[in-house]
């Protein structure tokens, strides 16, 4: 057993962002499957209770003892085939967005777009006369309006990369990202009325970020300054930096060794960087748009 835990864990830290957020989702519903059973086990009367504490409801005075929901509900599903078919989509189109975009803009718009559907989910049952005798008891789970974010903004920067569906052949992105809008405005009516307008805020939200990404504005990088704060908490690194002892100091001899490391770490932080932030800039505007001491400094990075 502590073989296969430490093998997953090793896949989580090597599987990329892409992956993590599958396994975050897929590790969520199994907790959430095998208390259920346990539950039952026992005949202990609570229905699927992480369910419960984890999603999203309509009301707003249920929201307010629960806030931690507005993010948690994207993480959390209803059943097999929900999970199923909302982590096919993400993989799929997951991969085609890490082509045009980076992997902190997907991991920055999974939570905006899920952020967005949430809240545009909220606002149609509080506003709508339609949902009056529902609002009570609504509530929304799954990740559909992160994943449509997904979809939506591949489709805005690479509109007519071809897509291959099952038995109906090959279908633009902008026309299949068309397609699944335009159901779900259809939709908002039906049995499932949340999750389809939930669906039309991510959707919005994909739009928003890329049409924002392409005149410089990144609406991602203050939701991925506070996942980077909030992991750095969980990071003995950090820790062990601030509990870094005081350093010796030697008269007539220099700099420390100590100080030498600290500098040439310093330093090559600052370096990776800075080439993080050019490869940013090379897959949200192109070649072309950097300066001549980039590419010099892309170039340099290259042959290390």
């Amino acid at each position: 057993m502590g073989r296969i835990i430490t093998d997953l864990k090793s896949s989580f830290s090597r599987g990329g962002i892409l992956l993590q957020l599958i396994y975050i989702n897929i590790g969520v519903f199994v907790v959430g499957a095998v208390t259920d059973v346990l539950l039952q086990l026992f005949r202990i009367d609570i229905a699927a209770p992480l369910q419960q504490y984890l999603s999203l409801p309509a009301d707003i005075s249920h929201l307010l003892y629960a806030p931690w929901t507005l993010f948690t509900y994207m993480f959390v599903h209803a059943g097999l085939l929900h999970i199923l078919f909302n982590m096919l989509w993400l993989y799929w189109f997951g991969a085609l967005f890490l082509y045009v975009f980076s992997t902190k803009h997907l991991r920055g718009l999974y939570i905006l777009g899920g952020l967005c559907g949430g809240v545009f989910y909220i606002l149609a049952y509080n506003l709508f006369p339609l949902f009056s005798a529902e609002v009570g008891g609504a509530t929304l789970v799954g990740a559909s309006a992160s994943v449509l974010a997904i979809v939506v903004a591949t489709a805005y920067r690479e509109p007519d990369y071809p897509i291959r569906l099952f038995l109906l052949g090959s279908i633009r992105v902008k026309y299949l990202a068309l397609i699944v809008i335009g159901l779900d405005v259809l939709s908002i009516t039906s049995a499932n009325a949340g999750g389809h307008i939930a669906h039309l805020g991510g959707a919005l939200a994909g739009w928003w970020f890329a049409a924002s990404l392409s005149k410089g504005t990144d609406l991602t990088a203050g939701i991925n300054w506070v996942l980077d704060a909030l992991a750095s908490l969980f990071d003995s690194k950090t820790w062990k930096r601030q509990r870094r002892p005081k350093m010796k100091i030697h008269y007539g001899e220099g700099v420390s060794d100590r100080e030498k490391d600290y500098d040439y770490n310093v330093h090559k932080k600052e370096q990776s960087d800075e080439i993080d932030r050019i490869l940013d800039k090379l897959k949200r505007s192109g070649y072309n748009s950097l300066s001549a001491e980039e590419k010099k400094r892309l170039f340099d990075a290259s042959k290390k």
